[in-house]
């Protein structure tokens, strides 16, 4: 079965068991879309900040790249 998130099989069989005892087995698909729902939008708000960064620093990243460039035609003249 392999190893998630450092679980490995028999850990994450008892963990099923315990979550089907606690909500049994009509709950289960619900509780994993509620799950796949939060993932889904934990990557989407990550992925929202990652782009924010990057268009707010994309301005600085051109101003050092073109002081980059200059110091370099400098070194090489």
């Amino acid at each position: 079965m392999g190893v998630i998130l450092f679980i490995s099989g028999p850990e994450l069989f008892v963990i099923v068991v315990v979550v089907l005892l606690l909500f049994g087995a009509n709950k289960m698909p619900d509780l994993a879309k509620g799950l796949g729902k939060g993932m889904r939008e934990f990557r989407r708000a990550a992925d929202e900040i990652r782009r924010e960064i990057e268009t707010s620093t994309s301005e600085i990243r051109k101003d050092i790249n073109e002081v980059n460039d200059e110091m370099k035609k400098d070194l090489n003249s």
